[in-house]
C-alpha cells in the first residue's frame, strides 16, 4: 500500500510543487545508493546466522587393494568433525555482528549526508530563485524610470547618453537573468538525482534564523555519525583481535570409523586430532590485528578532531552569514532606501539619470547580498544538522 501511494505522489508532482520534507521522506525510501547497503546489510544477517555454527562434518571411504583373504584388506568409512576451541564460535558470531552494526551506521550516515545534499540544492534553488524575482523587479523599475525620464525631459546629448548608459545596465540585468535560469535548471537537475524522481517546481521559504552558539553546538555532536561509524569500526577490530587470541589455542577434531572386512570381523575405530599452532603464524596475526585496533583509534581520534574543526567551520560562516544579513537589514537597506526616494522622485524634474541608476543598483546589490547570506546561514545549518546525524 505505502509502494502505492508513493507512486500516487510521484505520478503528480511534476504537475505541482513538492516541499523539502516530501522530496526528503521519498529519497530516503527509494535512493538507489541507500538500497545498496541495505543489501548489504541484508546479505550480512546471513553470515551472522551461520557464524556461530560448526564447520561441515567430513565422510572418508578408503579402501586398500589387499586380497580379500588377508586380514588388513577392509574398506573403511570415516566421520570427522572439528570441534573449535572453547569461546571461539561466540567471538565469530560477535564479528559478525560488529559488521551489522557498523553497516547501521554507514547507512545511518548515508541518510543524513543525502538529505544535508538534499537541503543544500534546495537552499540554492531558493537563493537562486529570490535574486531572479529581485533582478525581474529591477528590470521592471529601470525600464519604468526610463520612460518616466524621457517623458518629462527633453532629450539633449549628455542626457541622450544617460538614457544610453541606462538601457546597458538594463541590458546587464536580462543577462543576470539568463544566467540564472541556467543555474535554476542545473540545481533542479541535481536535486531530482538526490530525490530519484523529477522535480520541476519547489515549495520552499527560508529565514534568516537565531544568532548561532557554538557551546551550544558543541554539546550537540554525540550522535556524529562520522564518529559513531569509527566506534563500531573498533568493536569490529576488538573482536577480530580476541579471535586473532584464541587462534592461538588448538582445535580438536573427532574421530570415528568403520571398518569393513570380508572374511574378519569388522571394527569401529576412534581418535582426535589437534591442530598444532606452533609456527609463530598466529602470533603475528594478532600483533596484527592488535595493530588494526590502535589504528581505528587513531582515526577516531583524528575523526572527532575533524568534526569539530567542521563545526568551527560552519559556526563561522552562520555567525559571518547572520551579522552581514543585519547590517544590511538594519543599517544599509535603511540609508539607501532614503536616497532612492531622493532619486527617484528627481526623475520628474529632469534631474541625472544616472544618479538613480547608481542608487537602484546599490540597492539591488545590497538585497542580493541580504538574499545569498539567509543562503549562507542555511546551507551552514544544513551542514551542521549532518554532523549531528539529523535526519530532517
Amino acid at each position: 500500500m505505502k509502494t502505492v501511494i508513493l507512486g500516487i505522489f510521484l505520478l503528480c508532482s511534476g504537475a505541482q510543487a513538492v516541499s523539502l520534507s516530501e522530496i526528503i521522506d521519498i529519497s530516503l525510501a527509494k535512493k538507489p545508493s541507500l538500497e545498496a547497503i541495505n543489501e548489504r546489510i541484508e546479505a550480512n544477517r546471513y553470515n551472522i546466522a551461520v557464524s556461530d555454527q560448526f564447520e561441515n562434518p567430513q565422510l572418508l571411504i578408503t579402501k586398500n587393494t589387499l586380497n580379500s583373504s588377508q586380514a588388513m584388506s577392509q574398506s573403511v568409512v570415516t566421520f570427522k568433525q572439528k570441534i573449535p576451541f572453547y569461546n571461539k564460535r561466540e567471538t565469530n558470531k560477535k564479528i559478525a555482528e560488529a559488521e551489522d552494526a557498523l553497516l547501521q551506521e554507514k547507512l545511518n550516515a548515508a541518510k543524513t549526508k543525502l538529505v544535508a545534499q538534499i537541503k543544500s540544492e534546495a537552499y540554492t534553488i531558493w537563493k537562486l530563485n529570490e535574486l531572479y524575482k529581485i533582478i525581474d523587479e529591477y528590470v521592471t523599475l529601470t525600464q519604468q524610470n526610463i520612460d518616466l525620464y524621457e517623458s518629462y525631459t527633453s532629450i539633449d546629448e549628455n542626457q541622450h547618453i544617460g538614457i544610453m548608459k541606462a538601457e546597458l545596465s538594463l541590458s546587464d540585468l536580462q543577462i543576470q537573468k539568463s544566467v540564472l535560469r541556467e543555474k535554476i535548471n542545473a540545481a533542479y537537475a541535481r536535486l531530482s538525482y538526490l530525490a530519484s524522481f523529477k522535480i520541476h517546481h519547489l515549495d520552499i521559504n527560508i529565514q534568516m534564523g537565531e544568532k548561532p552558539d557554538l557551546g551550544q553546538l558543541q554539546k550537540s555532536l554525540a550522535e556524529n555519525p562520522d564518529i559513531k561509524i569509527k566506534d563500531k569500526e573498533i568493536l569490529k577490530q576488538n573482536a577480530k583481535l580476541k579471535m586473532a587470541d584464541l587462534n592461538n589455542y588448538p582445535d580438536i577434531n573427532l574421530i570415528a570409523g568403520y571398518a569393513l572386512r570380508e572374511n574378519f570381523n569388522n571394527y569401529f575405530n576412534f581418535g582426535f586430532g589437534l591442530s598444532l599452532p606452533i609456527y609463530g603464524t598466529e602470533d603475528y596475526k594478532e600483533e596484527e590485528a592488535r595493530a588494526l585496533v590502535l589504528s581505528a583509534t587513531s582515526q577516531k581520534a583524528d575523526t572527532q578532531i575533524s568534526v569539530n574543526a567542521e563545526l568551527e567551520a560552519y559556526y563561522a560562516q552562520m555567525l559571518s552569514s547572520y551579522e552581514i544579513y543585519h547590517i544590511i537589514q538594519d543599517e544599509a537597506l535603511p540609508q539607501v532606501a532614503h536616497m532612492f526616494e531622493l532619486s527617484s522622485s528627481s526623475i520628474s524634474v529632469g534631474a541625472d539619470l544616472f544618479k538613480y541608476i547608481d542608487v537602484l543598483f546599490q540597492k539591488l546589490d545590497l538585497e542580493q547580498k541580504s538574499i545569498k547570506a539567509v543562503a549562507n546561514y542555511n546551507l551552514a545549518q544544513a551542514k551542521i544538522a549532518q554532523l549531528k546525524g539529523e535526519l530532517q
